[in-house]
């Protein structure tokens, strides 16, 4: 397979043209028509160091709103509304506490500044939310995604405080499935979704499901 790369024109590559690893292009920019664009096609960004790389792996990871699980632990917790949650209350917030993670097994992070800058306009333009955990006034949890038609496209979460964005998710996922979301973009495996009840399905089951969503 080859690496495509990308330039001013606003395209992208087959899907299933993508590496093995998943890693379809490289280059092009974060403006708000490409980044829909890619989405549109089950496509997302990552950076390496400054230059975005786009990606579309197979298997993908995802959720179906009808199969979240929520654990006893978390029942104890959503019943006595252990945090405020709100949504879209503070996207900035939300997006820079994630820039910030620590994550295992990585060097720094993938949410640049300019990646920031893009997805704070896609809020701005109604496109990208944000779900929060409060305590005590202070955001102690949260994540944000990408809507578009009946399909929600997680990017990143953070916690400040045991189980907090799992909190967050869990009541975002009510939200979203009262609204008729129906699917749920995970992107690629962690074990805090599995326990969520997010599961693997084929790229090619994935993209149509979007078709018929979006």
């Amino acid at each position: 397979m080859q690496l495509h790369i990308l330039n001013e024109k606003l395209w992208f590559p087959p899907v299933e043209s993508a590496l093995e690893d998943g890693l379809l292009a490289m280059g092009g920019d974060l403006n708000t028509e490409r980044l829909l664009l890619a989405y549109k096609k089950g496509i997302f960004p990552w950076y390496d160091g400054d230059t975005p790389l786009w990606w579309c792996p197979n298997p993908r990871f995802i959720l179906l709103p009808d199969e979240l699980k929520v654990s006893k632990s978390m029942k104890v917790l959503l019943k006595r509304d252990a945090f405020e949650f709100t949504i879209n209350k503070n996207f900035p917030a939300v997006i820079n506490a994630c820039k910030a993670k620590e994550r295992k097994g990585q060097d720094g992070t993938w949410i640049k500044n300019e990646v920031v800058r893009a997805y704070t306009e896609l809020h701005k333009l109604g496109y990208a939310h944000s779900a929060e955990a409060w305590q005590d006034g202070a955001l102690v949890g949260g994540l944000y995604g990408v809507k578009l038609g009946k399909v929600f496209f997680g990017e990143s979460m953070f916690s400040h405080a045991s189980n907090a964005s799992k909190y967050a998710f869990i009541k975002l996922v009510e939200q979203l499935k009262a609204e008729g979301i129906l699917l749920i973009d995970c992107q690629v495996y962690t074990e805090h979704l599995e326990s969520l009840g997010a599961k693997m399905i084929m790229r090619q089951q994935f993209t149509h499901l979007l078709e018929q969503l979006l």
